[in-house]
């Protein structure tokens, strides 16, 4: 399938359902889930500390600062390499970090927020690829009423970009369903 822009106001948002080849997005998603350190990092939501609901790495070139806490990286893993140069040319960008979130099981999920810490800038670029079980992508207005859902697929890309961040929150709520695990990575330039 090819590239679908998806029509939000003042947002700028763009999904490749099947961005990597499925035996691409299969090598790689094996490989992340055996060879990254997994944690499960502390977040504050809402004035509570508490353990994040699924298990994450943050890996880039620089320390990172949500939710509270810092985050010191760990080392691209060779891994990433060739998707990490791919995204920098088709999206005509410079990606320093990556932050890999691994959800285990249909339990697993992330809160509505949006990505709009001072060090990704007033309009950062999100480049968000999904390995593993399809999750629903849910997309809610910050003022006003507008929602979207979409099924984040196997290998597929999903860009934020523009004034997304600042119009829009974004969230992949738990399910009842029975899903297998998904890793998601979440591709960015954090500002030194």
């Amino acid at each position: 399938m090819a590239r679908e822009t998806v029509e939000l106001p003042g947002a700028s948002i763009i999904y490749e359902p099947d961005w990597l080849e499925s035996a691409a997005a299969s090598t790689l998603f094996k490989a992340l889930r055996a060879g990254l350190p997994w944690e499960r990092h502390r977040i504050t939501v809402y004035g509570r500390t508490l353990d994040a609901p699924r298990l994450s790495c943050w890996i880039g070139d620089v320390a990172y600062r949500y939710s509270g806490t810092l985050f010191e990286p760990h080392p691209w893993p060779a891994a990433l390499a060739d998707v990490r140069e791919r995204l920098e040319r088709e999206l005509h960008a410079g990606f320093n970090s990556v932050l890999a979130n691994l959800y285990r099981d249909g339990n697993d999920r992330l809160g509505f927020h949006r990505d709009s810490e001072p060090e990704l800038g007033p309009e950062p670029l999100i480049a968000s690829i999904s390995l593993g079980a399809t999750r629903r992508f849910r997309l809610r207005e910050r003022e006003g009423r507008g929602s979207y859902g979409i099924d984040l697929e196997h290998g597929s890309l999903l860009v934020m970009a523009g004034a997304t961040q600042r119009h829009w929150l974004h969230a992949v709520p738990q399910t009842a369903r029975v899903v297998g695990p998904r890793i998601n990575l979440t591709f960015r330039r954090v500002l030194g």
